[in-house]
């Protein structure tokens, strides 16, 4: 059988058939946005499988959300029988399941618990209030943060302390140590430990490293862009022997250095494997001609990319509409007069728009929009189910129930429902469990040896004790659906909120339900389940994973939210500089470059439609500011741009040819149109939020006005970049709205 005649290779298109048939040595796909990476990492395994016989258990595919993680398993299991022997899944549910079986080689047990963000903020402040370090001088969040972006960069506690250099820093390399002593001794890994455990694992133990290389000959890593130092030497220590490494990424896609991820790693990967095939899939299957060549003219402003342009053999699609509009309301209301007519006239359906944004705070306006107006939405990125107090207490019971020793999951519980157990009587069973060395469930199990405490006290701790005890023996004798509804039954975690007959209780037992049912949709898809398992698959989920995009709902997300997904109508809001981008990359060139990978993405979003607004104003944290139109919406090719105008003062108001709301506005760099009216400081009396036009700045809106009559100083803040001071009885400008 001939490649040409694979069934499976006939709908690829030749940069495709490269990619997916380059098998043996290191490979570097850079894929572009909407270029059918997934179904080229997909046919490859069934080719690898299929027609070159490689043992499906050889195969490691890994990539960074569970959603695309069962989408590619989906697809491999549709072609291949034999899929369920290929190790697929995200970076940290792949070495969490390697932890689980090597456990034993560094002290821990296979039921270890994985620590969440708000797990970790819990044992921070523990080990604060210990120290005696104030939380109102020094944030939990920002120590967790710096511990964090240590162990993605393999800093140990004792090298950080060496290289702390200011005073958060200073506190940080006090708590990092006492931090990592007591995850071990709850028998616990937080979220980078994932990835830095194996690690040194694999330093430390030449055979398991060994033994994992002969396991995974060919390894898959999909959003290679995405890896951090740490994911990358993982894939380094893993690759050092037959280095069968098949690497898909986008650099114009990297978007994510807040939390670790080094561009570099795919910049440079030539660099680490100096044989390495490349192969570029620059065809898009997504969006239209008009869309592509506008998102390409921004992202080619940056200088730290590979290189590629994207292109379709589709429609050329209509332009991309630019509109500015008075203020946030005004935004909103815009957005969703454009839904009514595209619903009406397209016949779409809600399902298909998508609302993005640069930060959560801009999504209230929205929001009020579009309740105003009766219309169905979903947010993605708020506050996600598994972080609701309710789900979260229900899950801490279970995660002592799995392990004992998670001190802070029992801390969180052992007065949830109220059982009489105050701060005072935790403190004194802390106390007995340090005398002896023992954790704090093991303590509790001896509480009548703790001489200072009441025996109301004791009872009310033996009592609780003795409930998970018995849920600890259970738990291997009874199903993990039957444990769950027992244990929430029994300690009364359902009733309690449906005896609440405030909307709030009413809603917080309809999420108690769906965590149950979360449960038996967990058991009735592994045959294996375990409490430890469905713990450990809560833990990982991320934002994305927790949407649901068969529902007829508009959906808001944040742009980061949006990476990997696609909508026929995407609107872009907010698109002002120092929102998006943001205020700290204005002075940084490499932020500055991701924020415009960041608006890539965003565009790239897109299959038909896309809307990009900006404000000449907008209240944001309880301040209103005038805004300038952010420095990406320049960079647009203007041949495919629709620009327009409306506001309270010139609303549906154009600025060049055409009629109607089809009027083109010039671009920002344009200089000023002969139609708009000019007026003098005598006519017009100078304000806040105006804008005006000078012969040597450009355009600029009014920031501050101060002072009065001949020494008043107006300050603006020009397009061109900068704020300007003048008096205003000299001023040479012209008041234009």
């Amino acid at each position: 059988m001939t490649e040409e005649r694979l069934p499976y290779l006939k709908h690829l298109n030749e940069a495709q058939v490269n990619a997916v048939t380059a098998v043996e040595g290191p490979v570097l796909v850079l894929a572009g946005a909407g270029s059918g990476k997934t179904r080229v990492l997909t046919t490859r395994i069934t080719y690898m499988i299929d027609h070159l016989g490689i043992d499906p258990s050889a195969i490691l595919a890994m990539t960074f959300t569970n959603k695309a993680a069962r989408e590619m398993r989906t697809r491999v299991e549709s072609s291949i029988s034999s899929a369920d022997r290929i190790w697929i899944g995200t970076f940290h549910s792949v070495f969490a399941r390697i932890l689980r079986y090597e456990a034993g080689s560094f002290g821990y047990e296979s039921n270890f618990v994985i620590y969440d963000a708000d797990d970790q903020l819990r044992l921070i402040k523990s080990i604060m209030s210990d120290f005696g370090i104030s939380v109102q001088l020094y944030q939990p969040r920002a120590i967790a943060a710096l511990i964090s972006g240590a162990k993605n960069q393999l800093v140990t506690p004792d090298s950080f302390m060496r290289q702390a250099d200011t005073p958060v820093k200073d506190i940080t390399a006090k708590i990092y140590p006492e931090y990592e002593n007591r995850l071990r001794m709850s028998q616990a890994f937080d979220f980078d430990d994932l990835i830095t455990v194996p690690i040194e694992l694999f330093d430390r133990d030449a055979a398991v490293l060994q033994k994992y290389r002969h396991r995974f000959s060919y390894l898959l890593v999909d959003e290679y862009q995405d890896t951090n130092r740490a994911q990358y030497m993982l894939l380094k220590r893993l690759t050092g022997g037959n280095r069968n490494i098949f690497a898909v990424g986008d650099d114009d896609q990297s978007i994510y250095r807040w939390r670790g991820a080094d561009i570099r790693n795919i910049l440079e990967f030539e660099k680490d494997f100096p044989d390495a095939q490349v192969h570029r899939l620059e065809q898009n299957y997504r969006s239209t001609e008009q869309i592509l060549a506008a998102a390409n003219s921004v992202v080619a402003n940056n200088s730290g990319r590979k290189g590629k342009t994207l292109w379709t053999a589709g429609e050329r699609g209509e332009p991309v509409e630019v509109i500015e509009v008075e203020n946030e309301r005004m935004e909103a209301q815009k957005i969703v007069d454009t839904i009514h007519r595209q619903v009406l006239q397209r016949k779409r359906s809600f399902s298909d728009f998508v609302i993005l944004y640069r930060t959560n705070a801009q999504s209230r306006a929205i929001e009020e929009g579009l309740r105003r107006n009766g219309l169905a939405y979903t947010i993605v990125g708020g506050m996600r189910f598994y972080e609701r107090k309710e789900i979260k207490d229900i899950l801490a019971y279970l995660k002592v129930i799995s392990n004992p020793r998670d001190t802070i999951s029992l801390k969180r519980i052992i007065n949830f429902p109220l059982r009489g157990i105050g701060a005072q009587s935790i403190s004194k069973l802390e106390q007995f469990a340090a005398s002896g060395s023992s954790s704090l469930f093991e303590a509790a199990e001896e509480v009548d040896d703790i001489p200072d405490m009441s025996e109301r006290m004791k009872k009310s701790i033996r009592g609780f004790y003795d409930f998970i005890a018995k849920y600890v023996q259970l738990k291997d004798k009874i199903s993990l659906s039957e444990l769950i509804r027992t244990l929430v039954d029994e300690a009364g975690l359902l009733l309690m909120y449906k005896e609440d007959t405030s909307i709030e209780g009413q809603g917080k037992a309809e999420n108690v339900r769906e965590l149950l049912a979360a449960v038996d949709d967990y058991a009735a898809q592994h045959d294996d389940c375990t409490l430890a398992g469905f713990l450990e698959e809560v833990s990982l989920v991320s934002d994305v994973d927790l949407w649901n995009d068969g529902t007829n709902v508009i959906t808001l997300m944040t742009l980061h939210c949006a990476k990997g997904l696609e909508f026929p109508v995407v609107f872009i809001a907010g698109l002002e500089d120092g929102l998006f981008p943001g205020y700290r990359s204005l002075d940084d060139p490499v932020a500055m470059e991701e924020e415009r990978r960041l608006m890539y993405v965003g565009m790239t979003r897109a299959m038909e439609r896309l809307y990009l607004f900006h404000a000449r104003s907008r209240r944001l944290y309880n301040d209103t500011r005038p805004s300038m139109p952010s420095r990406f919406i320049d960079e647009i090719d203007n041949a495919c741009v629709l620009r327009q105008s409306m506001g309270t003062r010139d609303a549906q108001r154009s600025f060049s040819g055409g009629t109607g709301s089809d009027r083109i506005r010039p671009a920002r760099n344009a200089g000023v149109h002969p139609d708009y009216e000019s007026f003098s400081q005598e006519q017009f009396s100078i304000e806040k939020g105006m804008w005006i036009s000078h012969q040597k700045y450009g355009r600029g809106c009014i920031a501050k006005v101060s002072g009065k009559g001949p020494k008043q100083v107006v300050h603006v803040q020009f397009e061109s970049g900068g704020i300007k001071k003048f008096i205003a009885q000299y001023a040479k400008f012209d008041i234009i709205g």
